[in-house]
């Protein structure tokens, strides 16, 4: 996303949602170079055997938010070519089943011009947290969307 597109970034995000955002159906609430916000209810594709969500749906609900934000804040920086994570550190708290919604949000950590550190919560309806990591993110100017 270029600096252009920021001001419509929660809009063009929920329209053009990329293969594990659209089959996990996160909708977009809040997006920009500083905070963002994805929601969802827990169906059946998010869960494992035992009937609740799969930590690795934690992991890349953690993943996603953190990664567009440092995408974000690249392109705010004129920076284009795009980020990548490095590192996912992630927690898994409370047990969530079918039904629930829940709410991920992340916030940076710190957003050098090379690297970014951002931290995501996830949390139940009842603001219970249900998972929270880190993400460590590489800015590049090789990297760029796939046509």
């Amino acid at each position: 996303m270029d600096k252009a597109n920021l001001a419509n970034a929660v809009a063009l995000l929920n329209q053009h949602r990329d293969g594990f955002a659209e089959v996990m159906d996160f909708h977009y609430l809040v997006a920009n170079p500083t905070e963002v916000v994805i929601e969802w209810t827990v169906a059946k594709q998010h869960l494992q055997p035992y009937g609740i969500v799969h930590g690795g749906v934690h992991a890349g609900v953690i993943e996603t938010v953190c990664s567009v934000g440092a995408g974000l804040a690249a392109a705010d920086r004129d920076q284009t070519g795009g980020v990548v994570g490095l590192e996912n550190h992630t927690s898994f708290i409370r047990a969530v089943r079918e039904g629930t919604k829940l709410r991920a949000r992340a916030v940076p950590v710190t957003r050098g011009r090379t690297t970014q550190v951002w931290h995501a919560e996830v949390r139940d309806e009842a603001n219970q947290l249900v998972a929270s990591g880190s993400v460590r993110l590489l800015s590049t100017p090789e990297l760029g969307p796939t046509k």
